[in-house]
């Protein structure tokens, strides 16, 4: 999550810095229903447009049962299959109507859905919403539908080596834990799918639940406006009572490897995860492995300098720290030029993460990646839309914008000891998972390693 919200932050246009010293400047409400239901409202300054972000907390994560991975992917589908009062006709009419746009998507350990439109259709938004989650409905034909298409979507990312790799990464990294799996799920669960609307209703029944849920509004908004409109829409919602058992992952006995043989011709790949602890706002450890990335693998790196721009046996070197519910993955990717570089570019890597656990970074680096980071998040909050998928991230962990402000005050008190602390702790062979991608022409003795 890290990598792309700094990919995003890195796209966003430039307002006024604001002037508050917290990493998210803006006053917002948190109130919790009587059901457990959570509202967060961030009234903005942006003029007119809402955005609503509704996120479940299940994901890959809450997967529990043997052969039902996927199914938290397949309701990002199937939520708008309508209700016995709204259609998904009538649902796509009203957002085109109202000029709405609305998505949905799914990680590790969350499910999003946000709608952005205009604030005097704020009531319709919010009553929409209420009505599929609690009334959704969708007889087997249209599930068996809905499991092909997703078994079209897995195969269509199967198209992609980035995408196979970050499937045999996780299988190969993970014994027991539900992160073993992608969000998509595993291929075989996936042709199953078809057969098993009964347990779609269970799965729906488990986790669409109040108390797994979190609406953020951000916009044009009153506070006490939207917290009545909820509580006409949402109040009547029923609690669950289930809790998913997740598998505690053993520890990890000594180094790991895996290969990939692509059957079309392909740049080489080599991925190098190494287990990271849990997203937690409380340490330093979350914000210095997220520093250590950007600081060891970023485009202004020594190794992306020498690799990418120097010696050009890399078009392509990236990180990223997790930042999951769970303990998840420290992961580095590289993509060779060639097939005879690969044992190269993963030599380099590895030296690479040698260096940083045997002496601190340079404080001035670190100052600089850390200023970076919060001038770019500051930056990046110039609509109302942008605010709530960032602050959307977040609720997905802790339920509360303030884990932002208080993962930036980490950030703020990291030191060159900090980040060292943390990659001798988890950068250790142990703790590491090599997995290799080639082509037809390179596969056999030069895998993996």
């Amino acid at each position: 999550m890290a990598l792309k919200l700094f990919a995003l932050l890195l796209c966003a246009s430039l307002p006024s810095l604001a002037q508050s010293q917290k990493a998210f400047p803006y006053e917002y409400t948190q109130e919790d229903l009587p059901n457990g239901l959570r509202l967060v409202t961030v009234p903005t300054d942006y003029a007119n447009i809402v955005a609503t972000y509704i996120v479940v907390r299940a994901g890959a994560r809450n997967e529990v049962e043997e052969g039902h991975t996927g199914f938290a992917h397949l309701f990002e589908h199937l939520m708008f299959r309508g209700t016995p009062k709204m259609t998904s006709e009538q649902y796509n009419q009203t957002l085109n109507r109202i000029g709405a746009s609305s998505n949905a998507s799914t990680s590790d350990d969350w499910t999003i859905y946000h709608t952005t439109y205009s604030k005097e259709d704020l009531e319709t938004v919010v009553a929409m919403e209420a009505d599929r989650f609690q009334n959704l409905k969708f007889a087997e034909a249209e599930f068996k539908t809905e499991s092909l298409a997703v078994l079209g979507e897995y195969n269509k990312n199967s198209a992609s080596p980035f995408s196979k790799m970050e499937e045999v990464v996780r299988d190969t990294a993970y014994d027991r834990h539900t992160y073993k799996h992608t969000a998509m799920g595993f291929l075989r669960d996936i042709q199953a799918m078809p057969q098993q609307y009964e347990y779609s209703l269970k799965f729906f029944d488990r986790y669409y639940r109040p108390e797994y849920t979190t609406i953020l509004v951000v916009g044009d908004v009153e506070a006490k406006r939207v917290r009545a409109l909820v509580d006409k829409y949402w109040g009547a919602w029923k609690r669950g009572s289930y809790s998913p058992d997740i598998p505690v992952e053993p520890a990890q006995a000594g180094p790991r490897t895996g290969h990939v043989d692509w059957p079309s011709p392909t740049l080489p790949l080599v991925s190098i995860a190494f287990k990271a602890p849990a997203y937690d706002d409380s340490t330093r450890e979350t914000a210095a492995l997220d520093a250590l990335a950007n600081l060891a693998f970023g485009s202004t790196s020594e190794l992306y300098q020498q690799l990418v721009v120097k010696e050009q046996r890399a078009d392509a070197i990236f990180a990223s720290a997790p930042e999951n519910r769970d303990a998840g993955l420290f992961e580095i990717m590289a993509r060779a030029k060639k097939p005879a570089d690969l044992d190269y570019v993963r030599e380099r890597i590895l030296e690479t993460v040698q260096t940083f656990r045997d002496k601190p970074v340079d404080g001035g680096k670190l100052d600089t990646v850390r200023r970076r980071l919060r001038y770019q998040v500051a930056l990046s909050m110039d609509n109302s839309d942008t605010i709530a998928q960032i602050v959307a991230s977040y609720l997905s962990l802790k339920r509360t914008p303030e884990t932002m402000n208080a993962l930036y005050e980490q950030y703020a008190k990291l030191t060159p000891e900090d980040l060292q602390q943390a990659a001798r702790k988890y950068l250790t062979e142990n703790h590491r998972t090599i997995v290799t991608l080639t082509g037809p022409a390179a596969s056999g003795p030069g895998g993996a390693k």
